[in-house]
């Protein structure tokens, strides 16, 4: 038994400390302390360390109270454990029989060993893996009490701490962060009436307005299922069947399509929103961050640059400068439409490949963002961060954007097969306010509840309905149909935003369509689609993409 542990327990009372003592050198398991009128540790520990005069293998643990209802979080142990927390010896050699013999399936460690190192990875975001979070807090700077009874928009001055994830979109884990992606800009507000979630990207719009999209333009942005190669010809070929695309390109194959880092771009709601005041009145709302630092790109030479020396260079940055206590800042604003006028526009305000023109609906200041802490744990606070749009708070609600309302169930679903039904109970995404209802058990719960009702409602139980708080009520009148938007309009705004350019940046543009519609795997019909799509939005632009590929444009 030589080199065994077995527990040395002193109780007094209610008071236990445990001590695993080297077994040859105790005669018992347990030294009981409970007549004493006080309990001499040192003249205890002092004893075991000098029976038979030698060197024991005695650790004092912490203070233990049987009866904690959670397990410790605080892996501060001088010694190697077990997952179960048993005492390890020897950390270096497996149990064989003798010095070269097999090894034994008793080796319980060793087993336990390799089989948490085989389950470390969970299953990675399906889009969104590669991504770095922070903290910090949300500071209220101007009134919109008139737009919203959110309590966390109740008055300047107000802070709510906030966790934030950013993120590229289509690649893996691993990818380099100098790839033409859209960025993930998704903050958690951690608010007195529970968390909010503003999941969105560093572009204003996205590729398509129906949910029903999403799954297909994932699988044509991502690598070939046969190759693994992401290819141009896939891309162009599945969006060729889109038009409403095209505005999103304008965002994505322009110089910010790479952000220089994730604290000089901007973020955006994407969605549209409703704000509801405490007298019922609703107004759509679009959310968007502003760097205080400004928005910097790499151009195509310098992400390749960038990205040879370090792929990880965005989540370097990042760490860094909250590190050295330069700390990343972001003003939010929001544009507003009254419902009751959103038919005189040339647009749909729920359709997400518009912007909403600033000249019309002007940015009006809500407040600031800064982010002044480093998370402490990457898998906890980074892998383990789960998003999703459904989660709200009072005085916020959605819209019926169809790309929205899609967004609702699938990210809560897609955290659930990640992360585990219970998901919300790890440390990151629960709430920082109390709560309750009787959601119940499942997988990896870890919650401790002592209470005999688990049903709603009864006279046992106190917990009642909360008050009531305003949401929007539409009266809607419709047919039951699959149909896309009115107002589709999906050229004009492209081509508005091109013609804004200098003819430099232009030019960018104009070489990188050229250069991915010379794959030599897209045909003639796919080149002169797209050739179409950019002559409606601008002319000019049209012709120099034809001309330069040698392919007429038909309109």
């Amino acid at each position: 038994m030589d080199g065994r542990f077995k527990s040395a327990e002193i109780q007094h009372e209610s008071y236990s400390l445990s001590y695993y003592v080297h077994y040859k050198y105790l005669s018992k398991a347990t030294v009981r302390a409970s007549t004493l009128q006080a309990v001499d540790e040192t003249a205890i520990i002092s004893t075991l360390r000098n029976r038979e005069n030698s060197f024991l293998l005695l650790v004092l643990s912490q203070p233990m109270d049987p009866y904690k209802y959670r397990p410790s979080s605080a892996y501060n142990s001088q010694f190697w454990t077990t997952n179960s927390g048993a005492p390890v010896w020897c950390n270096s050699s497996s149990l064989t029989v003798g010095a070269r013999g097999p090894i034994l399936l008793e080796d319980y460690h060793l087993i336990e060993k390799l089989a948490q190192f085989d389950r470390e990875r969970i299953p990675e975001r399906v889009v969104h893996a590669r991504g770095a979070s922070a903290k910090g807090f949300f500071e209220v700077t101007h009134d919109v009490s008139h737009l919203t009874c959110a309590d966390f928009l109740r008055a300047p001055g107000v802070q709510t701490p906030v966790i934030v994830r950013f993120s590229t979109v289509i690649h893996e884990r691993g990818s380099p962060e100098t790839l033409r992606d859209p960025r993930g800009f998704a903050v958690k507000f951690y608010t007195r009436e529970g968390n909010f979630d503003l999941v969105g990207n560093n572009f204003p719009v996205f590729f398509v307005r129906d949910g029903i999209k999403f799954p297909d333009m994932v699988h044509a942005l991502k690598p070939n299922p046969k190759s693994h190669i992401q290819e141009k010809w896939r891309i162009l070929d599945f969006f060729s069947h889109h038009p409403e695309s095209l505005h999103m390109f304008t965002y994505l194959f322009d110089d910010v399509g790479i952000p220089q880092d994730y604290r000089h771009m901007d973020g955006s709601g994407v969605n549209t929103y409703t704000l509801i005041n405490r007298d019922g009145k609703v107004h759509y709302v679009k959310f968007h961050w502003r760097p205080t630092c400004g928005v910097k790109c790499l151009l195509d030479d310098e992400a390749v640059m960038v990205g040879g020396k370090n792929h990880s260079h965005a989540t370097k940055d990042l760490y860094d400068a909250i590190a050295a206590g330069n700390y990343p800042e972001w003003k939010l604003y929001i544009q507003t439409i009254d419902p009751d006028h959103e038919g005189s526009f040339d647009f749909d305000p729920l359709d997400v490949t518009k912007t909403w023109p600033e000249e019309i609906f002007p940015l009006q200041s809500v407040g600031h963002m800064v982010l002044n802490k480093n998370i402490d744990n990457f898998f906890a606070e980074n892998e383990q961060l789960a998003f999703c749009p459904a989660i709200i708070v009072p005085g916020i609600y959605y819209s019926d954007d169809k790309l929205l309302q899609t967004r609702i169930f699938s990210y809560a679903d897609t955290q659930r097969h990640r992360l585990g039904p219970n998901y919300l109970m790890l440390p990151p995404n629960a709430p920082k306010n109390a709560h309750h209802n009787n959601h119940h058990e499942g997988f990896m719960n870890f919650l401790h509840r002592d209470e005999e009702v688990n049903y709603f409602p009864s006279r046992y139980d106190p917990s009642r309905n909360a008050e009531r708080f305003p949401i929007p009520t539409p009266i809607l009148n419709g047919k039951r149909e699959k149909t896309i938007i009115h107002k589709e309009n999906n050229f004009k705004q492209p081509g508005e935003r091109y013609r804004s350019w200098d003819p430099e940046r232009q030019e960018r543009f104009v070489h990188r369509w050229v250069d991915a519609l010379s794959d030599p795997r897209v045909t003639h019909e796919i080149r002169s689609i797209w050739i179409s799509y950019w002559s409606q939005s601008d002319r000019s632009l049209g012709q120099k993409l034809a001309t330069r590929l040698s392919v007429k444009p038909s309109i």
